[in-house]
């Protein structure tokens, strides 16, 4: 890593941490990183996101897919103001009428991912994509291969120095202070 930053293959999605004020976990922001000028490009949707995200070896991201130039000032910068997250490139994108949802433990230590289906309910594995697919013929063509559960990397040195986990022995908060070294 080069600056905090991956290279230009990586994915990131932003997380807002305690020091953003918003809701712990959920994704507030999708971005992009241009290939050659490795500037953040703000991503409008998830499913847009998605749709480079799905492509990005065959097809990399360039500014110009937002109709901007590498001379025109970055979207946002990589810093520490809110919890980043690298999603990996490749994945294929969520089948028509399905959504993919992640959610940050409240320990920090990864994500988790969810599929929501079109009828709202949540799934978690595999075998609960296989056994809804098979409750529902409607969604011909789809398959369980079209779902990843695959979890973005957490960028450490985004992640607040102070948060709360809870010690499982005796369920009362601690703080645990990032590792700088």
């Amino acid at each position: 890593m080069k600056g905090g930053q991956e290279n230009s293959n990586s994915k990131p999605l932003s997380t807002p941490s305690k020091r953003s004020g918003s809701s712990h976990g959920s994704v507030d922001l999708h971005a992009a990183q241009c290939k050659n000028c490795l500037k953040w490009r703000v991503i409008d949707t998830q499913d847009e996101f998605e749709e480079i995200r799905s492509k990005f070896t065959d097809d990399p991201f360039y500014c110009s897919k937002k109709g901007k130039t590498c001379d025109d000032p970055a979207d946002m910068e990589y810093n520490s103001t809110r919890t980043w997250v690298m999603d990996k490139p490749n994945l294929p994108k969520a089948p028509e009428g399905f959504k993919r949802t992640l959610v940050l433990r409240k320990d920090y230590s990864k994500l988790d991912a969810y599929y929501i289906t079109p009828t709202g309910k949540k799934l978690r594995t595999r075998n609960e994509i296989a056994a809804y697919l098979k409750d529902h013929p409607e969604h011909k063509g789809v398959s369980v291969s079209d779902f990843d559960f695959s979890s973005p990397k957490i960028m450490q040195d985004t992640v607040p120095e102070y948060f709360e986990q809870k010690d499982s022995a005796t369920k009362k908060p601690k703080v645990v202070v990032k590792d700088e070294a």
